[in-house]
Order: structure tokens, then C-alpha cells, then sequence
């Protein structure tokens, strides 16, 4: 049996985070023995330990633009050396076999790597343009000590290749997997009690986290011409920020209370029932005005069923196929993106086409079972 390490940068329930949790509970547990060691408590932490999956937490230092300064750096450093040790003793009489680094943003991998003799993949979720020097020093770091470098979409390996830092044979692209979504309509009932909808009602959705790039500020401006054209259309915007950046959920709560159709758009914080949220939607909308690797949300869209629209670029165009599943327009065109948001909310044949195409294409191309089957045999080349 192998034994393999996780390291991940959150303990939260988003894209990345979930994708930990479907590779540890996934795999073979009679070939596989999955130890994970999280920076912080949190709902992931509370879903392994449900799963009983051996989970601990320390909190070592993540790279984040905190650390981006001189004081900073000092402190990345020794927090980095004396982390790494304690992770360490905590693993260092388990033969560990594969270090499984589920994010760029934990370089413990490193120092592990070394103290326990192992290999180590890295599993890159992200792609980094700024600061061009941490997306250069990161690059660099995956492609000198990762045994194979996994990453999450095509989009992801042409950012990592642009540096000329990582050689491409080291490089695997593995999509992401996501469970079908088995919830029913009569299971979504209770959502309409909770924002006073009728059952008319067009629901256009949004989720992910609130960050600099995500796109709510997009989606507000794109949706409220189609709220004041539809007055049966309310649009629903899901999501939670980091630690310490509250200001920005704040901001885009004064920003949805000075619209004109405030009434008709709701906006919720992190929540656990998204599978019933994205059954409940007619219409899923992700403007990130970044490229996404491939943000697990659009995903968990196309297993309800549903059309999606996004911005022509990142990993989302590796996912909806434009006029097929979803429209893509150009990137940070919230006229556009509103044209597109109307199309379909004036033509339920057309919602009901994409949505079905949706649902076909994620059960082809991005299923969980294939993607755990693809992870194990990963896993098994070093047998």
C-alpha cells in the first residue's frame, strides 16, 4: 500500500478544495493510504474527518501577497523552515511514498521531498499573471523539483510552458471531476420559500468566491438590463471571501443596494447546498475576468443540466462550446455578456438544448469516476 502526503492551502469548500476531498475519499483505500495536512480548520477539515481520512493541521505558511515585502519575506522564511519540521515529524515513520501538492501555493513540498525521499507531484489549480515575478519563481520551483506536473486544463499548461521554466513531458493535463448532480426539482422547493419567489421565476446564478477577478462586479452590470427588460427574472450571486478581505463582500452588497432592481437580485454567502442551487438555477453566468483554469462551478452547472455563459477565455473555452452548451463573448464586454444573458432568457428551447448538450459533456469528458480512475493510475507509475 502507498502511502501518499497532501498538502493543500485552505480548508474551505470551493473548487480546489473539493477536488482534495474527491481524490482522498475516491481512491482505492486497499492500494492507497491518503494522509492530509491542512493550514487550518475549516469545512474540508470537517468533511475528511467524516470520510476518516487521517487529517492534520498546521498551520504553515501559504504564499500569498501578504509575504510580498521585505518584512514579509522574513517571515515566509522562517515560518516556511519551522512548519516544514513539524509536518515532518508528524510523517517522517510513515513511508510516504508520494507527496501530492494539491495547489502552487504551498512550497513545503519541497523541503519534504528532500527529508522524506519521495516524489512529489504538483497539482496546479491556478494561473498566476500577477506578480510576473512569482508567476516566473513559482514556475521555476514546480519545474525543478515536481516529479510530474498535474494541471487542471490545457489553458493551465500554456501559462506554465510561456516561461520556458517547465519542460512539457513533465506536464499532464487531467481534468477535474465533479459527482452528477442527482438533486431533483421537488428537492429545490425550499429555495423558493427562502428568497419569495414564485415558481415563474427566471433565475440567473452566479457563484464563486468574491476576489478581485471573479466577475460580480461584471455580472451585476451585465444582469440589470435584463432584470428591468424581465420583470419574472431575479438574479442570484453565491459566495464567501479570505480571511481578512471582508471589505470586499461588503462592497458589492452596497453595490446590489444601490441597483434600481435591487429587489430581484439576492445575494447569499457561502453555502453547503450548491448542488441544489445549481438545479435551482435556469442560467449559469461566471464573467472571470482573469482566465479560470477550470473553475469547478461551471462543472457543477453542466451536471445540473444547465447552459452556461462566461468570457472567451481560460479553461471555461475547454468546457462550453459556444452556441452548443453555453455562449462565450469577449472578455470584460458586460454589454456583450448582457446580449448573450438575453438570448437566453428569452428562449426556454434554447436554455433546455445547451442545458442537455451540458449535461452530456460533463458526464463524458468530466466525470468523477474517470478522474479518480486517471489520478490512480498516476499514482501507480512509480509501483
Amino acid at each position: 500500500m502507498k502511502t501518499i502526503l497532501y498538502l493543500h492551502a485552505g480548508s474551505e469548500m470551493y473548487g480546489a478544495d473539493k477536488i482534495l476531498l474527491e481524490i482522498v475519499t475516491g481512491i482505492d483505500k486497499k492500494k492507497y493510504m491518503p494522509i492530509v495536512v491542512l493550514p487550518s480548520e475549516g469545512i474540508l477539515a470537517e468533511k475528511l474527518r467524516e470520510n476518516e481520512i487521517e487529517t492534520y493541521i498546521i498551520d504553515y505558511p501559504i504564499l500569498r501577497r501578504k509575504y510580498f515585502n521585505p518584512k514579509g519575506i522574513l517571515q515566509y522564511i522562517s515560518q516556511y523552515r519551522h512548519k516544514s519540521n513539524e509536518i515532518e515529524k508528524i510523517v517522517k515513520k510513515r513511508n510516504i511514498s508520494i507527496i501530492h501538492v494539491n495547489t502552487a501555493a504551498v512550497l513545503e513540498g519541497i523541503t519534504l521531498k528532500r527529508k522524506l525521499s519521495t516524489k512529489i507531484i504538483w497539482h496546479i489549480h491556478e494561473i498566476i499573471l500577477k506578480p510576473k515575478i512569482i508567476n516566473y519563481l513559482l514556475s521555476y520551483l514546480i519545474g525543478k523539483y515536481s516529479d510530474e506536473v498535474l494541471v487542471v486544463s490545457k489553458a493551465v499548461k500554456k501559462h506554465l510552458l510561456s516561461t520556458n521554466l517547465i519542460k512539457e513531458d513533465k506536464i499532464k493535463v487531467l481534468y477535474n471531476g465533479v459527482e452528477n448532480n442527482e438533486v431533483s426539482l421537488e428537492d429545490t422547493e425550499y429555495l423558493y420559500d427562502e428568497f419569495n419567489i414564485e415558481e415563474d421565476t427566471l433565475k440567473i446564478g452566479m457563484v464563486g468566491r468574491i476576489n478581485a477577478w471573479k466577475g460580480q462586479d461584471d455580472f451585476l452590470k451585465a444582469v440589470e438590463p435584463v432584470l428591468r427588460f424581465n420583470p419574472k427574472a431575479h438574479a442570484f450571486l453565491v459566495g464567501g471571501v479570505f480571511s481578512g478581505e471582508e471589505w470586499r463582500k461588503e462592497e458589492l452588497k452596497k453595490a446590489i443596494s444601490e441597483s434600481s432592481v435591487k429587489n430581484r437580485i439576492h445575494f447569499s454567502d457561502f453555502r453547503n447546498d450548491t448542488q441544489e442551487l445549481f438545479e435551482f438555477f435556469d442560467i449559469f453566468v461566471l464573467p472571470s475576468t482573469n482566465p479560470d483554469p477550470l473553475p469547478t462551478v461551471v462543472l457543477e452547472a453542466m451536471s445540473a443540466g444547465k447552459p452556461v455563459i462566461g468570457y472567451r477565455h481560460g479553461g471555461v473555452k475547454e468546457m462550453v462550446i459556444d452556441e452548443f452548451n453555453g455562449l462565450l463573448v469577449n472578455v470584460k464586454n458586460t454589454k456583450l455578456l448582457s446580449e448573450a444573458i438575453c438570448i437566453l432568457s428569452d428562449d426556454s428551447d434554447k436554455r433546455k438544448l445547451y442545458g442537455d448538450r451540458s449535461l452530456q459533456r460533463q458526464r463524458e469528458l468530466y466525470s468523477i469516476s474517470g478522474f479518480i480512475t486517471n489520478v490512480e493510475e498516476l499514482y501507480s507509475q512509480w509501483d
